[in-house]
């Protein structure tokens, strides 16, 4: 066993990856591209970018994924089971994560507050999104034709056009669609989930598209008008 500090290390590669966090050097270099990693495992699952080896396979539908954290993300479609549980509309999700997010819809808070604007937000990630509105960064370039976007999300979408691939399918109806997130929102058809609330009067829609247009509508004419 090697002591360092009075931190016990089992193994000499345990040390080496916390001596390279504490240092920040990242000796795990990708021949492809150059980028590092501080753990060699990391740099393990990034390749699998460049080789488009997916080794993880879902037994259910043998669609495979290039990491297991996201076939265990996949498996939860073919499950029915929804452990986590709002206690205040006994709705109840998959993913606490998702629940811990739910939750805020009742109790009002927004705790990622943007420095600039005084905007706030739910989740980091909206807000993280919401700041490259200021900065006017694009990180998320297309490899095909160069342009760049601010939002991941947002690249995925282009990407159809010079794809054309829709491989996200309706298991209901047999619609496909380019982005995962149109086929969930798709999904609120046949499900009559509607995720989406007024935070003014609590009516919900199934698309925030049609959340938006409502408030702009019913509620921005009431202000114009009391």
């Amino acid at each position: 066993m090697i002591y360092v500090k009075k931190r016990v290390f089992q193994k000499e590669t345990i040390l080496m990856e916390h001596i390279f966090i504490r240092t920040r050097e990242k000796p795990h270099v990708c021949e492809v591209c150059e980028k590092s990693f501080i753990r060699k495992g990391d740099l393990f699952k990034h390749v699998l970018i460049h080789t488009g080896e997916k080794p993880h396979v879902c037994e259910v539908c043998k669609k495979s994924f290039g990491r297991k954290s996201i076939l265990k993300e996949h498996m939860l479609i073919h499950t029915e089971e929804k452990f986590h549980v709002c206690q205040v509309c006994n709705k109840s999700f998959r993913q606490k994560s998702n629940l811990n997010t739910h939750v805020l819809i009742h109790i009002g808070v927004k705790p990622y507050v943007c420095k600039m604007c005084n905007k706030s937000f739910r989740q980091k990630g909206d807000l993280n999104m919401h700041k490259l509105t200021h900065t006017g960064q694009k990180p998320h370039v297309c490899e095909v034709c160069n342009k760049s976007f601010g939002q991941k999300g947002n690249l995925n979408t282009h990407m159809v056009i010079h794809t054309g691939r829709k491989p996200h399918v309706c298991v209901i109806c047999g619609k496909s669609f380019g982005i995962k997130s149109n086929l969930k929102e798709h999904m609120r058809i046949h499900t009559g989930e509607k995720p989406h609330v007024c935070e003014v009067c609590n009516k919900s829609f199934g698309r925030k598209g049609n959340l938006k247009t409502h408030m702009l509508l019913l509620h921005a004419k009431e202000e114009l008008h009391p």
